[in-house]
């Protein structure tokens, strides 16, 4: 049996480390640590977060998705 282990989302608690906005993409880096970004910082900086990077998660595309409505 494989077992798919799936990334942690982030949640609106997840804040971006340069504005404060909520943060869809988090970079783990390649020498330790984490920095939050709100997509708008992430384009911004990808040129250089990219190479240092060792993981980028990015929940961007959630900016768009419609809410699933909650039946009762």
């Amino acid at each position: 049996m494989n077992t798919t282990v799936e990334a942690p989302r982030l949640t609106a608690h997840d804040r971006c480390d340069r504005c404060g906005a909520q943060a869809y993409v988090k970079v783990s880096l390649s020498a330790g640590g984490e920095l939050l970004f709100c997509a708008h910082h992430a384009r911004a900086h990808e040129d250089a977060f990219r190479p240092i990077a060792s993981e980028v998660i990015d929940e961007s595309d959630r900016l768009h998705a419609r809410p699933v409505p909650v039946e009762d």
